[in-house]
């Protein structure tokens, strides 16, 4: 049986056993807009009782990259022309595309094949099955316009090994599909190559496990695992200000190159995601992590630094961002603890 459904922005299909969602905006590198999340939301619920779907594909379609993140510039929108309003129902509902994804009682397999960033990396890496390639590129690059790891970062970033974590979150460092393989982020590495040919053994009713571990091939050699020790040291406390300290003593090149990094993002922005991942370790359950990390997402969306980041980076593209504290000193511990404060009992996210 094959039925197709396209829209502008997400491909949804019925094909052999089958239920396949492929992301559809390529000029955009598939960035996720809030009919898209509703969409994969609507096929996932019809799929979820029916016995004729026994698998799900997530994947995109034509384009450089699986998914480049959240469409940051309706959210800049939002917090410039209705307060925000249209912005925290955005990541209201992300946030429970990303929770059922997590839940869901059949296997989604995740084609991280390309850049998988931020709302990327928030749908894949709930999925039971997760496929990098020689071209994924994974990062989570909010600190560099004034948000935070959200759509589940702070659950998944906070359980990786050692610091890696809060490197990833501070630095939005890039990595391959050996390290995603590697830090546990992806659980297998296929060629590219090879993708649609797992898609049609899937399609064809085989399964999943059996499939991609047939087709997977060795990865090279992790280049970020070298960078452990170092990245444990130096990323070691959770105060900005100390890891600051630690990087600019160290003096070493890739030290320096580092704290020139972390100089140019959101202060407020790095010190929120030290928080997140700090209270997301002690967490009991991936749906307590979504509840703070919308409050969190609620509040930073209408301070001054997230227009203004997604201004330097995305609108006018100066690279040049003004950050408001601008400073880790400017960012006192009483502004961290207001994004942080529950919200009113009725405006508290919950899962679907």
């Amino acid at each position: 049986m094959s039925d197709t459904h396209a829209t502008d922005e997400l491909i949804v299909r019925r094909q052999g056993v089958a239920g396949t969602l492929s992301l559809n905006r390529p000029k955009a590198i598939h960035a996720l807009t809030i009919a898209m999340d509703h969409a994969m939301t609507e096929a996932l619920l019809g799929w979820r009782d029916d016995p004729a779907v026994q698998v799900v594909i997530l994947d995109h379609s034509e384009g450089r990259g699986f998914c480049a993140g959240g469409d940051v510039t309706a959210l800049r929108r939002s917090a410039l022309t209705d307060g925000g309003e249209s912005g925290r129902r955005f990541f209201f509902e992300e946030y429970q595309l990303n929770h059922m994804m997590g839940v869901y009682p059949k296997p989604i397999v995740a084609f991280m094949d390309g850049i998988t960033m931020g709302g990327g990396v928030g749908i894949a890496l709930p999925c039971q099955f997760r496929v990098a390639t020689e071209n994924t590129r994974l990062a989570m690059p909010e600190t560099g316009i004034g948000l935070f790891p959200d759509v589940g970062g702070g659950w998944h970033l906070s359980r990786l090994a050692g610091r890696l974590g809060q490197y990833l979150a501070l630095t939005a460092a890039r990595l391959d599909g050996a390290d995603c393989l590697w830090a546990g982020l992806a659980t297998h590495y296929l060629a590219a190559e090879t993708l649609a040919e797992a898609k049609a053994r899937l399609i064809a009713g085989e399964a999943p496990e059996a499939v991609l571990d047939s087709l997977s091939t060795p990865a090279p050699e992790p280049k970020i695992a070298a960078l452990v020790p170092t990245i444990n040291h130096l990323f070691g406390p959770d105060r900005l200000e100390d890891i600051l300290a630690l990087l600019a003593a160290d003096g070493g090149e890739w030290a320096t190159a580092t704290l020139e990094t972390l100089r140019k993002k959101s202060p407020q922005a790095c010190k929120v995601a030290l928080r997140q991942l700090a209270e997301a370790a002690r967490l009991p359950d991936f749906a307590a992590n979504m509840v703070m990390e919308y409050r969190i997402g609620a509040r930073v969306l209408v301070l001054p630094d997230f227009a203004e980041g997604v201004r330097a980076v995305l609108v006018d593209k100066d690279n040049a961002p003004i950050w408001n504290p601008a400073t880790p000193e400017g960012v006192s511990d009483a502004l961290i603890d207001s994004i942080f404060a529950p919200l009113p009992a009725g405006e508290e996210w919950h899962p679907l």
